[in-house]
């Protein structure tokens, strides 16, 4: 006869990191939700740094701590930051802005729910039949990162690159001001030498 511990955690007995696992889930969710619904943009750029913060939490459960840092470095450290910094360039609001708003909320849920299912069919469908190797190297760390990323996706890793470079530039250039005309202004019933 075998026993309940020899049988291990089941889907109705889950341990602490899998519960761990749902709640830093559920948190990541609703930050996400207020990221995408507040009317303040630097509030929505914070919520985003819990969003992201959540990710990273949910990779180490997963015991991939390269990819968790990375994703502290490079989302946490750069694109938040790049963010933050577009919108004190572009000097927006900093309180709560009407404009926020287009008016689209149906339309943009509807993308967002289809969107959804199409990436829960894809990534159910391409892993449906994958096992992790527990004997071999752990799939998180940076030799088996590495040799993915550098193999595989280097052409949208360095998209992405030029995608941030672009965002930064263009930030840049939203920022900038016409330089003012100097002529001293005249006065009124004078031409431009200044004769009546």
């Amino acid at each position: 006869m075998i026993t309940a511990a020899a049988q291990g955690n089941g889907f109705l007995s889950p341990t602490g990191v899998e519960i761990a696992f749902v709640l830093v889930g559920l948190a990541t969710l609703g930050a996400a939700a207020v990221t995408v619904t507040t009317k303040q943009l630097v509030h929505a750029a914070l919520w985003l740094v819990v969003a992201l913060g959540g990710i990273a939490v949910e990779y180490l459960l997963l015991t991939a701590e390269f990819i968790a840092w990375v994703q502290v470095l490079i989302y946490l450290g750069s694109v938040v930051v790049l963010l933050l910094f577009g919108l004190m360039l572009t000097k927006a609001p900093i309180g709560r802005s009407l404009d926020a708003d287009s008016g689209n909320r149906p339309v943009a849920l509807g993308v967002a729910l289809v969107a959804a299912a199409a990436l829960v069919w894809v990534v159910v469908d391409a892993f449906r039949t994958t096992w992790i190797d527990l004997d071999g190297p752990a799939q998180g760390s940076t030799k088996v990162s590495g040799e993915i990323l550098f193999r595989h996706w280097v052409l949208p890793f360095e998209a992405l690159s030029v995608l941030l470079l672009a965002a930064l530039i263009g930030a840049i250039v939203l920022s900038r001001k016409d330089a003012p005309d100097t002529a001293p202004p005249t006065a009124p019933g004078t031409d431009k030498k200044g004769q009546r």
